[in-house]
């Protein structure tokens, strides 16, 4: 299993890989970017299962990225969780209008992140060594 984190942030890139193998996904390979379009040239090279996005990022932001992927016939069907500290309901539901699979409010927690993975990722995994999601502890961070 791949999974893309693109965030501005290193800590916070840091955090959600950190809360992915927390919720079980020790063994998935993590592609990271610091921005749309670095993530947009990685995907071109590296195809991978799920793609987790904050939303203000520059270069590129995350709502951009999400609407390239879902107008790009090849990134139709990827899953895209966009993690966003903006906790507005409005904007959680364009997100989901334009495609992507869940919204994940920050602070996160592994618990959290595992319950959406849930009904987001294939029983097969595409890429990669399998995941088996596990509950996990608390953590969080603020933006």
């Amino acid at each position: 299993m791949r999974i893309a984190i693109v965030d501005d942030s290193g800590t916070a890139r840091m955090f959600i890989r950190r809360c992915l193998e927390i919720a079980g996904f020790r063994e998935a390979e993590i592609i990271e970017a610091e921005n749309g379009r670095d993530a947009l040239e990685q995907l071109r090279q590296t195809p991978v299962d799920l793609l987790l996005t904050d939303l203000t990022m520059p270069v590129m932001d995350g709502m951009t990225l999400l609407k390239w992927l879902k107008a790009n016939p090849k990134f139709t069907d990827l899953p895209v969780l966009v993690v966003t500290s903006a906790g507005n309901p409005a904007r959680e539901e364009e997100l989901l209008k334009l495609g992507a699979v869940g919204v994940l409010n920050k602070p996160i927690s592994p618990a959290r992140l595992n319950q959406l993975l849930q009904g987001i990722l294939p029983a097969e995994p595409q890429h990669g060594a399998a995941a088996t999601p596990a509950t996990g502890g608390a953590g969080g961070w603020e933006d």
